[in-house]
């Protein structure tokens, strides 16, 4: 499985170095990225990380956009221009920089996020008001989407022969 899944928790060691869980450092091993490619997240405090996958995935992004556009210049600002691509020793450790770490309010400690085809980088009591937040608007949009369910359930159970009865 090449996805990045689950959430672990890690302390900054005295030299400031991270240790990437193992299951993350194997997808990106067989992502074939050399290093660890980390930009500041767009809408979170928190980093986003991974390898060519992601890459590719903005690329893509970024080539539905015209090519001289504002709004693809601001874009590739945003996700290239504050990016870094961080050296994981052969431990599987990487040092974050001052500038990443202030972005997400990193001090000892950080999660590590699975996202699928990237992974993020939290502040871990960041991270639990996040995921708290998140449970709770995916416990709402639950509730709407089985009513909506239910609804067209209840129209389609209505033929055209009935309804005069």
């Amino acid at each position: 499985m090449n996805r990045f899944v689950s959430n672990f928790t890690n302390k900054l060691d005295s030299k400031g170095r991270v240790s990437i869980p193992a299951s993350f450092r194997s997808v990106l091993a067989a992502d074939g990225f050399e290093g660890l490619y980390v930009h500041p997240a767009l809408d979170a405090p928190a980093l986003d990380a991974g390898g060519n996958v992601l890459l590719n995935e903005i690329d893509a992004f970024l080539s539905t956009l015209s090519p001289y556009s504002d709004e693809r210049d601001q874009l590739s600002t945003a996700l290239f221009g504050t990016s870094e691509i961080l050296k994981v020793d052969p431990e599987g450790r990487v040092i974050l920089t001052e500038t990443v770490k202030v972005h997400a309010g990193i001090t000892d400690t950080v999660t590590f996020v699975g996202l699928g085809h990237k992974f993020q980088i939290w502040e871990p009591e960041r991270f639990r008001a996040h995921l708290e937040e998140a449970r709770t608007k995916m416990r709402d949009l639950k509730k709407v989407l089985g009513n909506r369910v239910m609804e067209q359930r209840s129209v389609q159970d209505i033929s055209p022969g009935v309804r005069g009865r």
